[in-house]
């Protein structure tokens, strides 16, 4: 059963049923993860929570394909779905337009190109001197620039975001915006993008 092939036919099945009832915007699909989430509140869908609100929500599938789709949402590898797990599940990985824009902004902080954003391709390109906490002298410029470094997608906090991790953190955000042009007004506008 764990044959991709056998999973995006699941996905598929998954996504017809969401469709039919109502699910196709980030609100509808919000709607649905919180009734797979209504047992415990936790903003995770662990593999009962997954099975039975997908069958509450008028999709049919077998335990074995339930928990085939469960590990394939898990990116994080912690037998959940969260949030930003289910969207991107749902809604798939950035359309070219988006990963354009996102990789335009990768580059722009990717100083030397090495395919990675380190605490040194960020001085110069952002600046912490308006920073609250840097002002009140709570963090140090090297500490802002770690913070940014994790809030961007450094999962294993080893002070760099790859391509990759810096395409999985905005899949996510990408999920959340139902608009493409509103999706690259915003990587603009936030980045001060051409």
């Amino acid at each position: 059963m764990n044959k991709a092939s056998d999973v995006l036919e699941i996905l598929s099945k998954v996504k017809a049923a969401l469709q039919r009832r109502g699910s196709k915007t980030i609100a509808g699909l919000g709607r649905t993860f919180r009734a797979l989430d209504s047992y415990d509140g936790n903003k995770k869908v662990d593999s009962s929570e997954f099975n039975v609100g997908l069958r509450e929500n008028g999709v049919e599938l077998t335990q074995a394909e339930s928990d085939a789709l469960l590990t394939y949402f898990d990116k994080d590898g912690d037998g959940c779905v969260n949030f930003d797990e289910f969207l991107v599940g749902i809604r798939g990985e950035l359309n070219e337009r988006r990963k354009d824009i996102v990789l335009k902004a990768f580059l722009k902080f990717d100083k030397d190109c090495s395919g990675a954003i380190t605490a040194d391709d960020l001085s110069g390109v952002y600046r912490v001197d308006m920073h609250p906490k840097f002002k009140s002298g709570e963090m140090t410029e090297e500490e802002i620039f770690n913070e940014f470094l994790t809030n961007f997608g450094d999962k294993n906090k080893d002070g760099t975001v790859t391509k990759q991790e810096w395409l999985e953190y905005y899949a996510a955000v990408s999920a959340n915006i139902d608009n493409d042009d509103h999706f690259i007004l915003l990587m603009r506008n936030a980045w001060q993008l051409d």
